[in-house]
């Protein structure tokens, strides 16, 4: 058996440019890992067919750590039981990436439970069949994400930071959130935000970081706007959404004052910002 953890990512910036023609989005984002995580354990048998079982403390449908798992012995040719147990920490449909995360762990592990080296591209290549989210996290760390948000160029890292995240009990379908976006999408300004994430990306000034997301979202959910307002009004240097929502992370240079936040009325998670995963 492997034991590994799956942390989740926010993004500290998180830029959409237009469509592309194959009907996806053009991004532009800086990925963060950071120290909350999924655990994970893993074993492989070889065996006429394969079978995946998935047992822990949640039930998901269509669970990508299956399908991450199938994907692998496919391309290589092979057959086998794959037991994974599964203890989920990080929220689910919050903008974190858990399944994400949790599909390129079993990518990350699968080489050496069944004996096959395999090279980072090709982990990359079934990565990206997977999820658009799930190439960085064969990396972690800190990351510019271009294209669909699978093309990986790994940064140095970020400065370590204390780190708080607000999980609202409101779900954000990512459709409906690139629906409220589109109608707000300008074509003349894509080479603008062009610019302007390369000038954060080389200065890593959080102090610029934005989400496109956020003023559409927070138009059909209000109460997401006044969490964001309330960790910036905490001192945090940057309060924003991650990915398409709904979970809010603000960042601190100083332990925050967590007594006076726990008694709002949203779900706190302290985690700390996290460097590149061993």
């Amino acid at each position: 058996m492997t034991r590994l953890q799956a942390h989740a990512k926010i993004n500290l910036d998180l830029r959409v440019l237009g469509k592309r023609p194959d009907g996806y989005h053009e991004l532009r984002t800086v990925f963060q890992t950071i120290s909350l995580a999924d655990e994970i354990g893993l074993t492989f048998e070889p065996a006429p067919e394969t079978r995946v079982v998935i047992e822990g403390n949640v039930d998901i449908e269509d669970n990508l750590i299956a399908r991450a798992a199938r994907l692998f012995l496919a391309e290589n040719g092979i057959a086998g039981t794959v037991r994974c147990e599964l203890r989920k920490h990080i929220p689910m449909g919050a903008g974190l990436g858990g399944g994400s995360s949790d599909a390129a762990a079993v990518l990350r592990a699968m080489p050496a439970l069944t004996g096959i080296p395999t090279p980072l591209r090709k982990l990359h290549a079934m990565a990206a069949q997977l999820g658009s989210d799930v190439p960085f996290f064969l990396y972690g760390g800190t990351a510019v994400g271009i294209g669909r948000g699978d093309e990986i160029f790994p940064l140095p890292p970020a400065p370590e930071l204390y780190g708080l995240l607000v999980t609202p009990d409101i779900h954000v379908s990512t459709a409906e959130a690139y629906h409220a976006l589109s109608a707000r999408l300008d074509p003349d300004q894509a080479a603008q935000k062009r610019e302007q994430f390369g000038e954060l990306v080389w200065s890593l000034d959080l102090r610029q970081a934005r989400n496109d997301f956020e003023a559409a979202v927070f138009e059909l959910h209000p109460e997401l706007a006044r969490i964001r307002e309330t960790l910036a009004g905490a001192g945090a240097i940057l309060a924003r959404m991650t990915g398409s929502g709904s979970a809010i992370f603000g960042l601190f240079e100083e332990p925050p004052q967590i007594a006076k936040l726990e008694a709002r009325p949203f779900t706190l998670i302290r985690s700390t910002a996290h460097r590149r995963p061993a």
